[in-house]
């Protein structure tokens, strides 16, 4: 539970950064704020130059006496975007951390070159709006690299959409540049119901807009979703509606398919954060978006970077169906997420490791999800076939006629989709081992090349624990060319970090690449 600290201890923690004395403040003050003297050792001049003062925002005391100080910042009177930071202490008072973004001292020269009146006409002619009739504010403003003199103008307007808007637009005063803009106006998130192709009837977060809503999220980055109508070009146009009921389980409502994409991407930011602590694919909180119903007969799915977007056909409804299904979602998004990681090469074993991670993360996706319409399996793309059961199977790739169970000399010569096959065979072994109620794998013997004809047994790690050592490895020792020997030292290694050298699961990591032939 959260609760407030006592003024006297706002007091010592204003004194501490202000360089007062302890001693003017009341010696009844409580002694976690006493504790808070202590910035005075740590600050260096970027916190407590000439000029600077401090007043307390916000402070919360945990449960266990650890305290969070959040204090904004003035230096010569101007207000300093980006200065404020907080200070956190344990129970006793001594001095845990402080987190801030402003390392350097905002030292600027404060007579303006631009004025008052020259800085609101350049921010209305860049943003549009008028002039609110709130007088701009000279600041200094530090969220970037340098410190600089600013206005802070408020123009207001109207978006296209009827939505009203107050945005800070940010002027430099000396040289009248757009430094920067935000808008003090958040739109409200709504729930929504999506009745989707595949996943069954789901919850959606969407956007309230002037007549209804638009499926946006602005929960998850405000990541949305388009109609192409069919097209190849451009971005297509948001999906808006005026229930908050979204599509019908059908192909006859082009919402359906929009569902899907939108859930899809939901559950999918949703596993990265919840259990790798990355916010968004860039790990930046931002959103990516999805366009569906791309081209005519298009069957297939594909993350760009160029866009930052997934895009999604509609099949060719001979071989696929609309390829929004969750496991493929999971997948296109963690292209996203390789490409600003490891940014595996797309061509030879790094292309297959690029898209065996997809397929990896795509699964775990599916499981997350926990949806009972689309129950978690090691089976890729199962929900938009025709005619076969899968696109590719992780238990044993070879199976679709074309992927590699086994590493062999030749196997980077093969398609990005079919070498990938050693990777997806290594990872169903380590999670699940060779034999488990979701389906059993045969082992690689000596001389295997596409094919593994094994009897080997292995013992699974679990889901979870095969999951983080492949997500260690990739963001934090896979490069643009690591290949099969470089992965399997990259996961033992980042097996040895998270459970130990030696460790069950390390010696599982080693176990089940021999297992694919890679030693």
């Amino acid at each position: 539970m959260k609760k407030s600290r006592s003024l006297n201890s706002i007091s010592i923690a204003v004194a501490a950064l202000a360089g007062l004395s302890l001693a003017s403040v009341s010696a009844q003050a409580d002694p976690q704020g006493r504790a808070l003297g202590h910035v005075k050792q740590f600050a260096g001049k970027s916190l407590h130059g000439e000029g600077h003062e401090y007043s307390v925002r916000d402070i919360i005391t945990d449960a266990d006496g650890t305290e969070h100080v959040r204090f904004d910042r003035r230096v010569n009177g101007l207000r300093v975007i980006g200065g404020d930071l907080v200070v956190r202490s344990d129970r006793n008072g001594a001095l845990q951390a402080m987190h801030m973004t402003l390392k350097r001292d905002p030292k600027v020269d404060i007579k303006p070159a631009v004025s008052l009146g020259q800085a609101k006409q350049l921010a209305v002619a860049k943003h549009g709006g008028a002039d609110m009739g709130v007088k701009p504010e000279l600041v200094i403003y530090a969220r970037g690299d340098q410190p600089r003199l600013a206005w802070d103008v408020l123009v207001g307007g109207e978006e296209s959409d009827g939505t009203p808007f107050e945005k800070h637009a940010i002027i430099d005063a000396q040289t009248g540049a757009h430094l920067d803009l935000w808008n003090d106006i958040h739109t409200a998130a709504a729930t929504g119901t999506g009745k989707s192709l595949y996943s069954g009837t789901v919850t959606l977060t969407t956007n309230s807009i002037t007549g209804g809503y638009e499926l946006r999220d602005p929960a998850r980055g405000s990541t949305y979703t388009t109609n192409m109508n069919k097209k190849t070009a451009g971005n297509g146009t948001i999906f808006t509606d005026t229930d908050n009921i979204w599509g019908s389980s059908t192909t006859a409502d082009l919402a359906s398919a929009a569902v899907d994409a939108q859930y899809g991407t939901a559950v999918t930011w949703d596993y990265y954060k919840n259990v790798h602590g990355r916010s968004g694919i860039a790990n930046d909180g931002k959103g990516a978006f999805n366009r569906v119903h791309y081209g005519r007969n298009y069957a297939n799915a594909f993350w760009s970077d160029s866009c930052f977007c997934m895009t999604y056909g509609d099949g060719d409804g001979t071989s696929l169906k609309s390829l929004v299904s969750l496991d493929v979602a999971g997948h296109e998004m963690t292209h996203g997420v390789t490409s600003r990681t490891a940014n595996l090469t797309y061509s030879g074993e790094s292309g297959g490791l690029n898209e065996a991670t997809s397929d990896i993360f795509g699964t775990m996706v599916e499981f997350y999800a926990a949806n009972g319409s689309d129950a978690g399996d090691y089976l890729i793309g199962e929900k938009v076939m025709v005619k076969s059961a899968f696109l590719r199977n992780m238990m044993k790739p070879s199976a679709d006629g074309a992927s590699a169970d086994c590493w062999y000399s030749g196997v980077g010569s093969l398609d990005v989709h079919y070498s990938s096959g050693v990777a997806n065979h290594f990872y169903f072994m380590l999670a699940e081992g060779t034999s488990s109620s979701l389906g059993s794998s045969p082992t690689c013997k000596a001389g295997d090349t596409r094919v593994a004809t094994g009897t080997g047994s292995l013992t699974g790690i679990g889901r979870d624990a095969a999951a983080k050592i492949w997500y260690r490895a990739l963001t934090t020792k896979m490069t643009s060319s690591t290949n099969y020997a470089g992965a399997r030292a990259a996961t033992i290694a980042a097996a040895n970090e998270l459970y130990g050298a030696g460790s069950t699961q390390a010696n599982a990591v080693a176990a089940a690449w021999t297992a694919v032939n890679v030693n």
